[in-house]
């Protein structure tokens, strides 16, 4: 049967690297990369406006993801058939001339200084790729060596599959960092006739873009390394959740999956071999509270969205009372490079207790917002400064709003801090999903603290007193800190509330809402008290 596999994969990559080959042969081929970022700056139209005008002969435009490199939006890349490549940043329509001369030139314009800094740091793995291939193509992720890891995995068995992983070291990407194997494992060994994997792609955390990315650019390698995640749990279903609102990822992941399933990859005997595993995609209005793993299975069933109590967990009883593992799009997009290279060199990445790469996303007061690709344990300063070149021009950064509002704030003075998983600071502050917003000192701390203390509170999904209750009770005491006498005391009451949220609350929302006040206390007490003195 190995053999059958692999000749039946074999022919299917020759056959696609053939059709890619000659749809390329002699041709031009205009890149234009359609984002999230990109499209609110025009994007869709200009991609548009180039398919209208252009009918020449032996040019083709195709509509890529966005390469990371946000700030750059709107990127053009056109592949001369000399073989150069030119690159366009920050396109609009009175470049679209400029960009016609090239072509018919055969033109050569290299990256910007910004974008040649901006990706001479990082270390691209999860991001190889994207911007340069069609995502809507599964010739063209067959031609770089798509599924290649879904055949590995499928050439062994599925406890060889857990094995590899294991040795990788992968720890999930959602925020928590649990170890990948662990929940293919447990799943694996629940009794059931029946499992299911669903992949967490609602990502609803303000300042946070990566998962999207990857559905924009390279769905076929989320769903490559959600076939491999079935496989070695033993699920014979995968359900992707992806937020209503991201339109984009919603349409190339629905083409994906529909191209996966026409071709073989998806469906029954994948590849030939004893494997089942069907795909569905689903969307939903989501929330932050659906980063815990039971709301968002309750929100799938059609009850309330809101925790259930644990255990059982979710691997034991989860989605219509069957193991159920749940991973987010970061953590299965690492998996098929893992089964095509081995694990010793995905563990020879990053920290010996944190392996790989980790996909940070920086925006704010600094040169070059984008999603930034970099190995586990760098610091903030190889983030914010080494690949996003620092504050913008006239600007002073003050403060570092890190892994969104579960997590807290920091002062640009602890700019070395080390990104690892766990506390990144005994304030309170954590890594989460790896948001970085850098902040200037035109904005007032308080804002800052108080924001993002009103966006734990809405999205409260009010089952538990403690959160229901306390995040809003905390935003009330914030708001009234610095024109209040009696500081003291409301420093008081929110350090209890704090601790009181994080001991009784029953999800990580409520437990990790007061984090944001303990780091801005921490740190920033005068400013949100309104005063220069010690309270």
């Amino acid at each position: 049967m190995v053999n059958s596999m692999v000749s039946s994969y074999e022919r299917m990559v020759f056959d696609a690297a053939t059709r890619v080959e000659e749809y390329k042969k002699d041709r031009t081929r205009i890149l234009v990369q359609v984002g999230q970022c990109s499209v609110s700056v025009g994007a869709y139209s200009l991609a548009y406006e180039l398919q209208r005008s252009w009918n020449e002969p032996g040019i083709d435009i195709v509509t890529t993801g966005c390469d990371g490199a946000c700030f750059a939006a709107p990127q053009v890349i056109v592949h001369h058939t000399s073989g150069d490549v030119s690159y366009f940043q920050n396109v609009d329509h009175e470049n679209l001339e400029v960009i016609r001369d090239s072509v018919l030139n055969n033109g050569h314009t290299k990256p910007s200084f910004d974008l040649e800094n901006f990706f001479s740091p990082q270390h691209l793995s999860l991001m190889s790729g994207i911007g340069e291939t069609d995502p809507n193509s599964l010739d063209e992720y067959l031609a770089i060596g798509g599924y290649n890891g879904l055949l590995k995995a499928l050439c062994v068995t599925p406890t060889e599959v857990i094995l590899e992983v294991s040795q990788s070291g992968l720890l999930g990407r959602g925020g928590a960092y649990f170890p990948t194997s662990r929940k293919w494992e447990t799943a694996r060994n629940t009794d059931s006739l029946e499992r299911f994997l669903i992949v967490n792609a609602e990502e609803g955390e303000p300042g946070l873009f990566k998962d999207r990315h990857i559905l924009e650019g390279m769905p076929h390698r989320l769903l490559e390394g959600a076939l491999i995640a079935a496989y070695a749990s033993g699920c014979s279903k995968c359900y992707v959740y992806v937020n209503a609102e991201a339109h984009l990822s919603v349409q190339r992941l629905s083409e994906a999956i529909k191209s996966a399933q026409d071709a073989g990859l998806i469906g029954n005997h994948i590849l030939g071999s004893d494997f089942n595993c069907t795909v569905e995609l689903r969307t939903g209005a989501g929330g932050y509270v659906c980063g815990e793993e039971t709301t968002l299975i309750n929100t799938m069933e059609g009850v309330r969205r809101e925790p259930r109590l644990k255990p059982p967990f979710p691997v034991e009883v989860g989605l219509f009372q069957k193991p159920t593992v749940i991973n987010n799009v970061e953590t299965l997009a690492n998996v098929p490079g893992i089964l095509l290279n081995g694990a010793a060199r995905f563990a020879q990445i990053g920290l010996p207790e944190a392996t790989g790469t980790k996909l940070y996303s920086l925006s704010g007061s600094v040169c070059r917002p984008g999603l930034i690709e970099l190995p586990m344990g760098v610091s903030l300063s190889q983030i914010v400064i080494d690949v996003g070149g620092g504050s913008l021009p006239g600007r002073s950064a003050k403060l570092l709003a890190v892994g969104g509002p579960s997590s807290g704030v920091l002062p640009i003075s602890e700019i070395d801090t080390q990104m690892k998983p766990g506390w990144l600071h005994k304030s309170g502050v954590v890594m989460g999903g790896g948001g970085v917003i850098v902040l200037d000192e035109a904005v007032p701390v308080q804002d800052v603290v108080r924001s993002l203390a009103q966006y734990n509170a809405s999205e409260s999904c009010g089952k538990c007193t403690p959160c229901r209750e306390g995040t809003p009770r905390v935003v009330e005491k914030l708001s009234g800190l610095a024109d209040d006498d009696d500081s003291i005391h409301i420093i008081r009451d929110l350090e209890l509330l704090s601790d009181i949220l994080a001991g009784a609350s029953l999800c990580g929302l409520g437990q990790m809402a007061g984090n944001i006040v303990k780091s801005g206390l921490y740190f920033f007490k005068d400013e949100l008290t309104g005063r220069n003195e010690n309270v």
